[in-house]
């Protein structure tokens, strides 16, 4: 029950995507020589409104039902039904992590194309 209430947590706070892309400094890293930081900051504004169209729920919620399937599997075949459901409670975090990460990472990569796109020299 606790990986469930994680899962919707994660969910319910992905819409603050681009919060969590600042708390966890995932700024793209420019060469800002001759760069007009105002004109900068508005197009990575509009970099990061583009990558708020990164699917994230279904991702996230897709990687959760999946571990949550294999954990369990893989918990019934190694042990009762309590094994089962220890280990559908793994797979449900792990996969939700996993799911949270490649989201991230798309984000990520979306902002970056983005700058690269408006002529920006993107470092990382």
């Amino acid at each position: 029950m606790k990986t469930v209430i994680l899962a919707a947590a994660i969910v319910l706070l992905l819409p603050s995507c681009r919060q969590v892309d600042e708390i966890t400094g995932n700024r793209p890293i420019v060469d800002t020589r001759g760069v007009d930081m105002e004109a900068y900051e508005s197009d990575l504004e509009d970099c990061f409104g583009f990558a708020d169209q990164v699917e994230a729920d279904n991702r996230i919620l897709t990687g959760a039902a999946t571990g949550a399937v294999v954990g369990g599997v893989i918990g019934a075949a190694a042990g009762n039904s309590e094994t089962a459901k220890r280990g559908a409670g793994v797979g449900t975090a792990s996969g939700t992590l996993s799911g949270t990460g490649k989201v991230m990472a798309e984000r990520q990569r979306v902002v970056r194309n983005c700058l690269a796109g408006r002529g920006y020299l993107v470092l990382n």
